[in-house]
């Protein structure tokens, strides 16, 4: 039932409230001020009736009973239609809690914001109010004393409406209904339900203006003016950036104003066809290229004969037009490979391309005929060589051909070409090292499988074989001089091992090559190290009369024991870094060794 109650309490202020509104509508009547600023302040007394819903929670129930109520309110009017409000009441509604009732007298304060519906100076002022402000619930003496209750202090939420009406210009009547919204006030008594009350107050009182009144002085009918128009603004054109295009909309705008107040219509033309729609602004999207006129007719909504016209005015529209590529580029536009750059280059590409003035932005897809490209969706691409493949020991040119394709917004698109080169010479390659015994300038069995099955038949018609001769630190300089070693004038260790190879590669024997010496370039070092020792799966054994092992592990010092093979292109200047003036091996010399054992 309490909840009924403040259900109704609650909703009976909005209720009251339009009852008020469709009598304003009846009844209304507009006064002219005769003073700028009329009825500034409001000070007003009242009096009615204060109620309240119940609570009762789980065996607690609080009800504060109907009564009295009266106060004063003062409203600053700072706009025609907006004032702000302060509002005091005092009002003594007894409460009735379990287990007590006792005597309650509730004082209220709040600012409240008022929005009347008619201007300041209007006979009849309906309105609407809501604000915020505290309340004190203050029992009577007697029931603090004998029920140990106390005094609560709760914000309350008020909201409603009503209407204000002029007696005179200086004193009128306000007829006030509104409900409020606030926390169940404990009274300072323990386990009460954190819940909420709604109430109503309803009250009738009197109001005295001050400061600027007026007479209320009805509204004089004035004739009709005509609306006004002002040109079409190209200016406020939109879209293209600043071009004009087919398919491309476009924004027009009309300013009309009717001094009246009264509704205005459109009508808008293009090429004499009515286009859009009832709007002050027109977006239109021409399907074609050419000139436009355009023109709008403004007319009073309450008087079709009341128009006035605006217009034509032109506008050029541009037709779709191709990007346009001015050229393709290959930066460096000829890459070499050799021994000394490494395989891995870069080539940009880049497209120098046009938008057409109503394209938009330019989408781009590059291509190339072989390899492959990174970043290719932008003006410029980056080509990697490295992606090429290339026969080793053959020198080859490509011509790679790289290809853009630019395409616009509206799906116009064009392509172009262009090409570089990439030149790979023909490049030596390295066999694995042939290792040697210490203070030994014999080839082991696993070095002549090296040079027999792998250095002779590679060399053919297209290589030469360069050998780099290397000893270690720890191993003497030179061998003696015995033998047929005897045709050398220098027998120093690396350039015997030299020697050795090149009798295995050219001792036309079945234990041996047949390669011809002209094809040897022979490179003694010392105990020089810059290259990379390469033993492949020979070993060798410290013991020269020990059968070498293949496979077997060599130190560190067996290799720098070696000689680097090489088979280099015939012709190619190009020579390993390890080799420092290769000559032509001595023929004498690798004829007086025969095929080594």
């Amino acid at each position: 039932m309490g909840n009924v109650k403040a259900l109704r309490a609650a909703v009976t202020p909005l209720l009251f409230f339009v009852s008020v509104f469709f009598c304003w509508g009846q009844t209304t009547q507009q006064v002219v001020p005769t003073e700028k600023n009329p009825d500034l302040l409001e000070l007003s007394a009242f009096g009615g009736i204060g109620l309240f819903g119940g609570l009762s929670q789980a065996g607690f129930s609080e009800k504060l009973a109907a009564g009295g109520t009266a106060g004063g309110r003062a409203a600053y009017n700072f706009s025609q239609h907006f004032s702000l409000e302060g509002n005091y009441s005092f009002s003594v509604n007894n409460a009735r809690l379990t287990p007590a009732n006792f005597g309650n007298q509730i004082q209220s304060f709040a600012i409240d914001a008022v929005y009347n519906f008619t201007a300041r100076g209007s006979r009849i002022r309906p309105y609407v109010t809501a604000g915020l402000g505290p309340s004190w619930f203050v029992p009577v003496k007697q029931a603090e004393a004998a029920l140990g209750v106390g005094k609560s202090t709760e914000l309350t939420f008020n909201y409603g409406g009503g209407v204000k009406y002029h007696l005179t210009p200086h004193l009128g009547l306000r007829l006030d209904a509104r409900g409020v919204f606030e926390r169940n006030p404990s009274f300072g008594l323990a386990n009460v339900p954190a819940a909420h009350l709604n109430g109503l107050q309803a009250t009738l009182g009197l109001v005295f203006y001050f400061w600027q009144a007026h007479a209320l002085v009805p509204v004089a009918a004035e004739p009709k003016p005509l609306p006004t128009l002002q040109p079409l603004n190209p200016g406020e054109i939109t879209g293209g950036a600043g071009q004009l295009c087919q398919g491309r909309v476009l924004t027009l705008h009309a300013t009309a104003t009717d001094p009246a107040g009264h509704p205005l219509s459109y009508l808008w033309k293009a090429n004499g066809q009515t286009v859009g729609t009832n709007n002050p602004d027109l977006s239109y999207a021409p399907n074609n290229a050419g000139d436009f006129e355009f023109e709008v007719e403004v007319s009073d909504a309450s008087d079709s004969a009341r128009i006035v016209r605006s217009g034509p005015k032109t506008f050029a529209i541009q037709d779709y037009a191709q990007p346009k590529i001015k050229g393709v580029t290959a930066s460096p536009n000829e890459v070499n490979i050799t021994s000394e750059s490494p395989a891995s280059q870069t080539v940009i590409l880049a497209a120098d391309v046009a938008a057409s003035p109503c394209g938009g932005n330019l989408t781009y897809k590059w291509s190339v005929s072989e390899g492959r490209l990174t970043s290719a969706t932008g003006p410029s691409a980056v080509f990697d060589t490295a992606s090429l493949n290339f026969e080793t020991g053959l020198g080859q040119t490509k011509t790679i051909t790289a290809t853009v394709t630019a395409t616009d917004e509206t799906g116009q698109s064009v392509s172009q070409s262009g090409a570089f080169t990439v030149d790979f010479p023909a490049q030596f390659k390295r066999l694995s090292d042939v290792v040697f015994a210490r203070n030994s300038a014999r080839v082991n069995n696993c070095g002549k499988r090296i040079l027999i099955e792998q250095a002779a038949p590679q060399a053919g018609s297209a290589f030469d074989i360069v050998l780099v001769g290397h000893r270690s630190a720890d191993e003497m300089e030179s061998l003696p001089v015995k033998g047929r070693q005897r045709a050398s004038q220098n027998n120093t260790l690396d350039r015997a091992r030299l020697l050795a190879v090149a009798a295995v590669l050219t001792g036309d024997h079945r234990l041996c090559g047949n390669l011809d010496a002209s094809q040897i370039r022979i490179s003694p070092v010392g105990t020089e190290q810059i290259s990379q020792a390469d033993p492949g799966l020979c070993g060798t054994s410290n013991i020269s009369q020990v059968t070498e092992r293949v496979g077997a592990q060599v130190t560190q010092a067996d290799t720098e024991r070696r000689v680097e093979v090489y088979l280099v292109p015939k012709g190619s200047q190009v020579l390993p870094p390890s080799a420092h003036n290769a000559v032509l091996v001595t023929v004498p010399a690798v004829k007086a060794l025969g095929c080594p054992k």
